[in-house]
Parts: structure tokens; sequence; C-alpha cells
């Protein structure tokens, strides 16, 4: 059985929320983890429309691209049209997980599908995420006496330590001597307060998510029998091959004009609405693209070079912006510029719950 624990497990692999943007609400957001999820549904948006054939085809789980309770909600009832779908979802046992500008971001996500699509060679992040801005990985280490080791890695493990790539419950201890001197008010669980002890202990390490940490510790601190178990963290390099961050930048395939390039965005995702700003017959060479309301990337793809931004919606001053700075500006739609990553996240999903 396929769980809705699996899914999201599966989709923080696939699109790690550490490349989501900041304001952003990703991961699983709504039911069970522990529930079936062997029928999946996935869509851009949960509405009212979603939400009732998910319940009519028996799906035990939504991955949508849109979040869901984006915003605060004080009042869930059933008769609130802003609401109502939700509580259907509920007494229906539905899950919803989102990973939103995660894929937009990620290897193999929308914005990269896009340019796949559109002739976009070797696509490298517009806007890079350095490594002091990831969510990133800790080394968390912890010395413990020998008869606690087994419950402090368990606990640690079942609250997300230990995991390196696909294997799970990794560490390492080695042993070691400690010492600590107990006051008045201690009840140490090894030797006797007022004097200087010296215990044989394990130094035991595992690495552990940062959207993990405090959970983590929380476990190994339930799980030790020491009063003030010694425990440090440390923050990891990482060290990746992998170029990471918001948006793609690349080189077009075959160069063409404005107007031309406009044409073929409009074609390729089927919006007739596509709209641009600058000079139709203005060479494109250099194409910045970002799904979605992408419009702020404006100054991001003028430093790169590009010669033009391709994006979901974009607001009316931008376009002055694009003007001003001389740097063309395509908005084909906010759904025409997402849509087509949802159909290819359905079937990654599915290939994925097969194997």
């Amino acid at each position: 059985m396929t769980t809705v624990a699996d899914v999201a497990e599966w989709l923080e692999k696939f699109a790690p929320s550490g490349l989501a943007e900041s304001w952003d609400n990703v991961g699983l957001l709504w039911g069970d983890p522990s529930s079936s999820a062997d029928r999946i549904m996935t869509c851009l948006t949960v509405t009212p429309t979603t939400a009732d054939e998910a319940i009519e085809s028996r799906a035990g789980m939504i991955v949508s691209h849109h979040p869901i309770l984006f915003q605060g909600t004080k009042r869930l009832r059933a008769d609130r049209p802003e609401t109502g779908f939700l509580w259907k979802l509920a007494r229906n046992g539905i899950a919803v997980a989102s990973p939103h500008t995660a894929f937009d971001n990620t290897q193999g996500g929308i914005n990269e599908i896009l340019c796949e699509r559109l002739g976009i060679l070797d696509p490298s992040p517009l806007r890079p995420i350095g490594v002091e801005a990831r969510t990133g990985t800790f080394k968390v280490v912890v010395f413990t006496p020998e008869p606690d080791l087994e419950a402090v890695m368990a606990s640690a493990f079942a609250a997300g330590a230990g995991v390196i790539g696909d294997y799970r419950e990794c560490s390492f201890a080695i042993p070691g001597q400690g010492t600590f001197f107990g006051t008045e008010s201690t009840h140490p669980a090894l030797g006797q307060k007022g004097r200087r002890e010296t215990v044989d202990e394990l130094r035991l390490e595992f690495v552990c998510p940062a959207e993990r940490i405090a959970d983590v510790l929380t476990a190994v601190r339930s799980s030790h029998s020491y009063e003030e178990p010694a425990i440090d963290v440390y923050p990891l390099h990482q060290e990746s091959s992998v170029a990471v961050g918001a948006g793609r930048v690349g080189m077009l395939k075959n160069p063409t004009s404005l107007g031309e390039f406009a044409a073929i965005v409009a074609r390729t995702l089927g919006d007739r609405g596509t709209r641009f700003v600058g000079n139709p017959g203005h060479e494109v060479r250099r194409v910045a693209v970002c799904c979605g309301a992408g419009d702020d990337f404006l100054k991001d793809t003028a430093r790169t070079g590009a010669d033009v931004l391709l994006t979901g919606e974009a607001r009316f001053h931008r376009g002055l912006e694009a003007e001003a700075i001389q740097v063309g500006l395509i908005v084909a739609g906010h759904h025409a510029t997402e849509r087509i990553g949802v159909d290819i996240l359905a079937r990654r999903i599915a290939s994925a719950s097969a194997v």
C-alpha cells in the first residue's frame, strides 16, 4: 500500500522544500500521513470542482501545484463556499500536498520543462540560490552512555534523522570518556553529584535535514537518560554539481525575432492570449523563463544578459520597466505556463508508485 507519507517523501526528494520561495507553503498540508494514497489526483488548484472530482474518483490524495490554506483561515465551515469543499475533503479522508515553487525550481521542474519545449538549451538558474540560503543539512552529535544508544538512535531516526540518499538509519558512533560535576540541584543518571565523575560514553552522530531539527532534538532528549544530554549541531557545507535556484535562463536553439518567439510560445502552450512588450523585430537569442507570476525576475533577466523574460503574468508597470531597460517581456498566462508541468508530474508520480 502506498501511503500519503510515501508520496510526500517522494515529492520532497523530487522537489526539495528548500528550493521553494520563502513566502511559499509547500509539502504535505492536509490529511493523515498513514492513510492510503493508492489513487492520486493531480491538479493546478484545489477548487470545489476538483474536490468533487477527487471524491467521485475515490482518490486518497490530491497533489495540487498551488497550495491550499495559503493564508490564515479562522473559520472552516461546510456552509461557506470558500471552505466548504475543504470540509468535504476532510470528511472523505483525502490528503493534499503542494510542491508549488519547489516544483517550479527543481531539476526537471516546470521551468526546465518550458525550456525543453521551447528549444532553450542548457538552462541554468535565473536567480541562483547560494549554499547559505538553502534549507540545508546538519550534523547532530549526541554523547550518550551505551545503554541509551539504541533508544536514542531509534527516536532520532523516527523523527527524520539519519537519511543519506536512499539509505535510512545512518549513524556513526565512537567510544570515549566524558566528565561532569553535578551541583546540589542535579540528579545525575550515573555517578554522584558534588564531585567530578568520569564515565564511558559514545559519541553518536547522524545527519538531519534542517526542517526536522526541532523534532529530532526533542526526540533525542526524551529518550536520553541524562538530565542535560550534551548535544552539538553543526551546519554542513553542501557541495553540489547541480546549480539550483529560481527560474531558468539559456540560449535559444534557433534564434528568432521577439514577435516570432511570442507566436511560438503561444502555439506551444496553446494560449491565444499571449502578449509581449518590446520591439517585435528585436532578435532573441538568450531567454529567461519563470512560470506563473514571475515579473519580479525582470532585473535578473537583464543581469544575465537575456533578451526576453517569459512568464505567466505581469503587472502594468513591469511592462513599462521592460521597455525602459530594453528587455523583451512575454506574458503567456499563469495557467498556460504551469499546466504543462502538472500533467508530467502525474505521470512521474504514477511511475514512482509502480516501482
